[in-house]
This record gives C-alpha cells, sequence and structure tokens, in this order.
C-alpha cells in the first residue's frame, strides 16, 4: 500500500511539472506548480522527513505560487487587447 502512495504521488508530481512547463496560460502554470509542490510536501511526509515537508509547503506550495499569481494578475500584457 504505501508503495502505491509514493508512485501516485511521484505521478502527480511528474505530471504537474510537465502541465506547469507546457501550459499556455500563466495561471496555469502557477497552478500546476503549486499542486506539485504540496504533492513533494506529501511525499517528504511520507518518507518521514516532516521538517521537510513542511518547509516544501510553506515556501513552496504557499509562498511562491501566491507571489507568481498575484504578479501574474498585476501585469498588463503588452499586446493589443482582445474583445
Amino acid at each position: 500500500m504505501p508503495n502505491l502512495a509514493y508512485g501516485l504521488l511521484a505521478l502527480t508530481v511528474l505530471c504537474a511539472a510537465v502541465v506547469a512547463l507546457s501550459a499556455r496560460s500563466l495561471i496555469r502554470s502557477a497552478v500546476a506548480l503549486g499542486v506539485g509542490s504540496a504533492s513533494l510536501a506529501m511525499l517528504f511526509f511520507l518518507l518521514n522527513a516532516p521538517y521537510a515537508a513542511g518547509f516544501e509547503l510553506s515556501v513552496g506550495a504557499g509562498l511562491i505560487s501566491i507571489l507568481l499569481i498575484i504578479g501574474i494578475s498585476l501585469t498588463e500584457a503588452r499586446g493589443p487587447r482582445r474583445p
């Protein structure tokens, strides 16, 4: 059973990384980055590294994702506006 959890979390981290790199929308990339970071924190917790998991969850999924989403939301597009 734990091997299944490790595999699913590793697959989630990998899929989130692929989505973060290939998404055309910056918001989707930032959300995928947050999901991947939260999954990595759960993987750390399963590997009995609670301090690494807490740090990854607070900094990776929390701080970086929120700052990226706020930064993307506050910047304007340089091209012509679409109706």
